[in-house]
C-alpha cells in the first residue's frame, strides 16, 4: 500500500512520532508542502492520498490510476471533488469531531481578550505606567460581561454546541440559526436570520463554507447588527465578505470582530484587513483554532484508523 501526505507542514512538527506510525500500514512518503505543479507526479503512484488542503480534482484522481482513498485531515471537504470521486470510484474520508474543544477554546480565548481588553491593560502594566500612578486600579476602557447577553451562534453542530455550552457557563442567552433549516438542539432557540442578527450582542460563526453559507454575512446582515455587537468567525473564510466586516468596523456599524479564518490562506499582503482604521476593534489568529496539540493528535488517530480501514479491506 503505497500512502503518500502532501502537507504534513500543516500539522506541525511536533507530531512527527505519530507520523511514524503510519509506516505500519505501508510504504509511506511524507511532503511538507506540494504545489499544483509537483502534485500530479507526486500521486502517480499512490494508494492512499493523504491531504489537509492541497486540492484534489478530478484529473488528479485520473492520473493516480492505483487511487482507492483519499483521506482528508481536517473535517471539511471543499478541497476535493467529491462528485468526481463517488464517479470515479474513489473513497473521500474526512475527521469529524476532532476539534470542538480546541475551536471552542479559542473562540473564547479570541472573545474574552477582545472584550477585556486584555492587550491594552496588559501593556499598561508592563509599561510601567501603573507603577506610575496613584490609585490601586486603571480602569482605561473598561468592559462588558457575557452574563444576560445574547449570544448568537451560526450553524450548531459539534463545535457550535460546544460553544453554545460555554456561553450558557457564562451566564449568556444562546440562541442559534441552522444554515439547513434544522433544528439541532432543544435547550437552545432556534431564530430565523433577521432575528440573530438584529438582536444579538455576540455572533459566533460555526458553520461549513457552502453554497448556502458563502458571503453568509454581507453588508445588509452586517449593517442589521447592534453597534455595540461582536462577530467571530472561527468557521470558515468566504463566510463573511471581508470587505464588507473592514467597512462596518470603521463605519462603527459593530463594536469589534475576531476572525481566525480568511478568504485567501495565508492573508494576502493586499487584505483589505489591513485598511481597518482602529486595530483595537479586530483579533486575528492564523487559522489556528483547529490545532491544539489534543486536536492535532485525535486527528492524525483518525486519519490512521480511516487508513487502515482500506488496508483491511484490501487485504
Amino acid at each position: 500500500m503505497k500512502i503518500v501526505f502532501l502537507d504534513t507542514e500543516t500539522l506541525g512538527s511536533d507530531v512527527k512520532p505519530q507520523l511514524d506510525t503510519f509506516s505500519k500500514l505501508g510504504d509511506v512518503t511524507f511532503y511538507d508542502s506540494t504545489t499544483a505543479a509537483q502534485l500530479l507526479d507526486r500521486v502517480e503512484y499512490a494508494h492512499v492520498i493523504v491531504t489537509n488542503k492541497v486540492v484534489i480534482t478530478e484529473e488528479v484522481m485520473k492520473a493516480s490510476s492505483q487511487l482507492k482513498l483519499i483521506a482528508i485531515t481536517a473535517t471539511g471537504t471543499n478541497n476535493v471533488d467529491l462528485e468526481a470521486a463517488k464517479n470515479i470510484g474513489i473513497q473521500v474520508k474526512n475527521a469529524v469531531n476532532y476539534s470542538s474543544e480546541s475551536v471552542a477554546q479559542q473562540t473564547f480565548a479570541m472573545l474574552l481578550s477582545l472584550l477585556n481588553n486584555i492587550q491594552e491593560y496588559d501593556d499598561f502594566v508592563k509599561s510601567g505606567s501603573y507603577s506610575d500612578g496613584q490609585s490601586f486600579t486603571w480602569i482605561g476602557n473598561s468592559f462588558s460581561e457575557l452574563n444576560n447577553k445574547r449570544f448568537g451562534i451560526i450553524g450548531l453542530g459539534n463545535i457550535g454546541t460546544r460553544v453554545a455550552e460555554i456561553a450558557t457557563a457564562f451566564g449568556a442567552e444562546v440562541v442559534y440559526y441552522s444554515t439547513s433549516g434544522i433544528a439541532r438542539d432543544k435547550r437552545y432557540q432556534l431564530v430565523d436570520k433577521d432575528t440573530l442578527f438584529k438582536t444579538c450582542d455576540i455572533i459566533s460563526i460555526h458553520s461549513p463554507l457552502n453554497d448556502k453559507t458563502k458571503n453568509f454575512v454581507d453588508e445588509n446582515e452586517l449593517s442589521q447588527m447592534k453597534p455595540s455587537a461582536v462577530l467571530l468567525n472561527t468557521g470558515r473564510g468566504g463566510i463573511v465578505n471581508e470587505k464588507a466586516l473592514v467597512n462596518a468596523l470603521n463605519n462603527n456599524e459593530i463594536s469589534g470582530a475576531c476572525v481566525d479564518v480568511f478568504e485567501k490562506e495565508p492573508m494576502s499582503k493586499d487584505s483589505v484587513f489591513y485598511s481597518i482604521n482602529n486595530k483595537k476593534k479586530v483579533l486575528f489568529s492564523p487559522h489556528i483554532a483547529w490545532a491544539s496539540k489534543e486536536a492535532r493528535k485525535k486527528l492524525l488517530e483518525i486519519t490512521y484508523q480511516n487508513v487502515e480501514e482500506l488496508v483491511i479491506d484490501t487485504e
